[in-house]
C-alpha cells in the first residue's frame, strides 16, 4: 500500500505508537486503524495504557474485551484494563484450589496476588497473548497498539525478554506471582513474543513526538532503548506542527513557530536516519470519526474559520493557589494528570514559587520519563531536586533485603533469594518504598511531586492501598497509633493533589476520570490547573484563535462542575524552561476584571 506518509506505507502485522505523553499517540493510532479498516483490512486497535482514552475518541464504551466499532466495519478495539486483567488472573489461579486447599492457604495465595505487581503481570500476559495467540492472528490483518507513555511502554516491551531471561535461568517462579502461578508454562509464549517484536517484517514502532526539544530527546532515548532489545523497524512522526504562515501577524504564534523550527533543526542524531513524517496542528479537536479521517489527509485539512472576537472568561492565576499552599509551611503537593499536560512544568513552577517565599522545598518525580533538571536549568536557594530512579531504587531494595532477610540464610537460601529479587516485579516494590519516603519528608518541609502519567500513577496508588490494607489487618487487634502513606494522602491538611489538564476534550475527560478514581480511594483533589491555555493568551493567529474558542466550554466545565478551586496558566511565548521563565507561570493575573464563568 502506497501512502502519503512514510509510517503508513506497507504496514506490517503489529504497529506500536509510542512517545512522551500528550504528543498525540492515541489520535494517530486511532486514525491509522480507521484508515486501514476503510481500506478493507481487518484491524484490532489495542490500548496498553492503564488510563486509556480510546473509548472517548470513538464516543463509546470499549473496556477489557474485544469490541467491534459499529461505525467502522472491520475495526474492533480493546482496552487492556490492568485491574480487570488482574482479577481474571487471580481467579484463574485461586479458583481451582478453592475447596481443595485449606482456607488459610487460599487466603495466603490471595494476599500474594493483591498488589500492583500482579496487576502489571496480568496486563503483560494479555499483551503477549495478542502477539502470539493463533486465533487472534487469524482473525486480524493488523493489530495497532496505542501504548502508554514512554517509560511505561519501554517497560512493557522489555518484559517479554526480561521474563524469558528470568525463566531461562531455570531458578523457578517469582514469589510475587504467587506459589501456583507456574510461569514456566509461559516460556514458549515469551519466546514467541520476543521473536515477533524483533522481526521487522511483523513489527513497526512509530515514535511520536512534538516539535519540542524535550519530546524529541525523549524519542531519541526511546529509539536507543528499544533498538537495544531488537525493535529496529522504527519511524518518526512529528505531530501538531504549527504552520509557519500562522506567525505572520501574531507575536505568540511567531514565537511558537520559531521554537518549533529551532527544535526541528536540532533533531537528535539518533533520529536523523529514521523515515520521518510531519503532521500539521489542526484547528479542531481529534474526537470522532470525521476528525480522525481528516487528520491523515496529505493536505492537512481545510483552513480554520475566521474568529472575529473571543469572549472574555475568568482565568484565575496559579499564584493564588501557591499563596494558599504556602500558608501551611509544609506538606506534600502532588501534581497528577494525563501525559503531556505539563505536570513537570507546573510542579517545577510551584516548587520555585514556594522556595522564593523562603520555604524548604524538595521537588521530586515518580515519572520514569520526566526530566526535572532540564526544566529547572539552574539552582535556587531552599530548593532541592531528586528523581525516583526505578533502577537505583530497585538495586537499593535488593541490597536491603539481602542484608536483612538474607542475613540468616545459608548460601543456598541466599542464592535463591537473590534470584527471586531479579524478578522484574521487584521494581514495583522498590518504587513504592521510595514514594513512601517522599511522603514522610512532607511532615517537615514542602515536597512537590511530579507524578507519572495517570495510569502509572494509579498503579502506584494501588500499591499504596494494598500496603494500607495489609497494615490495617495486622494492626487491627493492637492499641498502637499508626499512619500509613494512604492515610496521609487522604488528609488534605497534609497532602494537596493538583490535577493538571489542558482545555481540550480528552485531557478534561481523563482528568475527570482520574478525580473519580482518587475519590474512590478516599483522596479528594484540592485544585485543578488548566495549563497552556490559548484563551488566557489572547492569540491573533486564525488557527490559534479557533483553538482558543474551542477551549471555552472545557474551562467552563472545570469551573462549574469539576473543581473546588482552579487556575488557568497561559501559553507563553517563551519556552517555560529555567527558573526565570518558570516564575512567569506564577505571576499574579493581569486580567482580574474578566468576567467569571459562574
Amino acid at each position: 500500500m502506497s501512502a502519503a506518509f512514510h509510517f503508513l506505507d506497507h504496514p506490517p502485522s503489529f504497529m506500536f505508537f509510542t512517545g512522551k505523553g500528550g504528543v498525540g499517540k492515541t489520535s494517530l493510532a486511532c486514525a491509522h486503524a480507521v484508515l486501514l479498516a476503510d481500506q478493507g483490512r481487518r484491524v484490532l486497535l489495542v490500548s496498553t495504557d492503564p488510563a486509556s482514552n480510546v473509548g472517548q475518541v470513538f464516543d463509546m464504551t470499549i473496556g477489557n474485551r474485544i469490541t467491534p466499532i459499529p461505525a467502522v466495519p472491520g475495526l474492533s478495539a480493546l482496552e487492556i484494563d490492568p485491574q480487570a486483567a488482574a482479577q481474571l488472573y487471580r481467579d484463574k489461579i485461586v479458583g481451582p484450589v478453592r475447596g481443595v486447599l485449606p482456607e488459610a492457604v487460599v487466603k495466603s495465595i490471595e494476599e500474594q496476588l493483591s498488589g500492583a505487581c500482579t496487576t502489571e503481570i496480568a496486563a503483560f500476559d494479555e499483551f503477549t497473548a495478542l502477539l502470539t495467540d493463533a486465533h487472534i492472528l487469524e482473525d486480524y490483518d493488523h493489530i495497532v497498539f496505542d501504548t502508554a507513555p514512554t517509560g511505561h511502554t519501554i517497560r512493557m516491551l522489555q518484559l517479554p525478554g526480561a521474563w524469558d531471561a528470568f525463566l531461562e535461568a531455570g531458578k523457578g517462579d517469582a514469589s510475587c506471582l504467587g506459589p501456583l502461578a507456574g510461569l514456566e508454562k509461559q516460556r514458549d509464549r515469551y519466546h514467541a513474543a520476543v521473536a515477533a517484536l524483533a522481526d521487522p517484517a511483523r513489527s513497526r514502532l512509530i515514535l511520536v513526538a512534538r516539535a519540542q526539544g524535550a519530546t524529541l530527546r525523549e524519542a531519541a532515548r526511546t529509539h536507543d532503548e528499544l533498538a537495544a532489545i531488537g525493535l529496529t523497524q522504527q519511524y518518526l512522526v512529528i505531530n501538531g506542527v504549527l504552520p509557519p504562515s500562522e506567525g505572520a501577524s501574531d507575536a505568540l504564534a511567531a514565537a511558537v513557530v520559531q521554537r518549533e523550527q529551532q527544535a526541528l533543526a536540532a533533531l537528535p542524531e539518533a533520529l536523523l536516519s529514521l523515515p520521518q513524517d510531519r503532521i500539521a496542528l489542526m484547528p479542531f479537536n481529534l474526537v470522532g470519526l470525521d476528525a480522525l479521517r481528516r487528520l491523515l489527509l496529505a493536505e492537512g485539512g481545510s483552513a480554520p474559520p475566521a474568529v472575529a472576537a473571543l469572549p472574555t472568561i475568568a482565568t484565575p492565576a496559579l499564584a493564588s493557589l501557591v499563596d494558599e499552599i504556602a500558608q501551611n509551611g509544609h506538606g506534600l503537593i502532588m501534581l497528577m494528570g494525563k501525559g503531556g499536560v505539563g505536570k513537570t512544568t507546573i510542579a517545577a513552577a510551584v516548587a520555585v514559587a514556594l522556595a522564593r517565599r523562603g520555604h524548604a522545598v524538595h521537588l521530586t518525580t515518580s515519572d520514569p520519563a520526566a526530566h526535572l533538571s532540564e526544566t529547572l536549568s539552574g539552582s535556587l536557594e531552599h530548593l532541592s531536586v531528586s528523581r525516583i530512579d526505578p533502577h537505583a531504587e530497585t538495586e537499593r531494595y535488593r541490597q536491603e533485603v539481602m542484608e536483612t532477610k538474607g542475613k540468616k540464610l545459608d548460601a543456598a537460601g541466599r542464592a535463591l533469594l537473590a534470584e527471586d529479587l531479579r524478578s522484574p516485579c521487584t521494581e514495583e516494590i522498590a518504587v513504592f518504598q521510595a514514594f513512601s519516603r517522599a511522603i514522610r519528608e512532607a511532615g517537615r518541609q514542602f515536597v512537590v511531586m511530579d507524578t507519572a502519567p495517570t495510569g502509572h500513577t494509579l498503579l502506584l496508588l494501588d500499591a499504596t492501598g494494598a500496603y494500607h490494607r495489609e497494615v490495617m489487618r495486622q494492626m487491627a487487634d493492637t492499641q498502637l497509633h499508626f499512619t500509613t502513606p494512604m492515610m496521609q494522602l487522604q488528609d488534605q491538611a497534609q497532602t494537596k493533589v493538583l490535577i493538571v489538564t489542558l482545555a481540550e476534550t480528552t485531557p478534561v475527560l481523563e482528568a475527570a476520570g482520574l478525580q473519580a478514581d482518587l475519590r474512590r480511594a478516599g483522596i479528594e483533589p484540592w485544585a485543578w490547573v488548566i495549563n497552556n491555555s490559548l484563551c488566557a493568551a489572547s492569540p491573533r493567529s486564525p488557527l490559534l484563535r479557533q483553538r482558543a474558542l474551542n477551549e471555552h466550554a472545557h474551562i467552563a466545565t472545570v469551573a462549574r462542575q469539576l473543581a473546588h478551586r482552579y487556575a488557568v496558566v497561559p501559553l507563553l511565548a517563551d519556552d517555560p524552561v529555567g527558573i526565570a521563565h518558570l516564575e512567569q507561570l506564577t505571576m499574579p493575573a493581569v486580567a482580574a476584571e474578566r468576567k467569571a464563568i459562574r
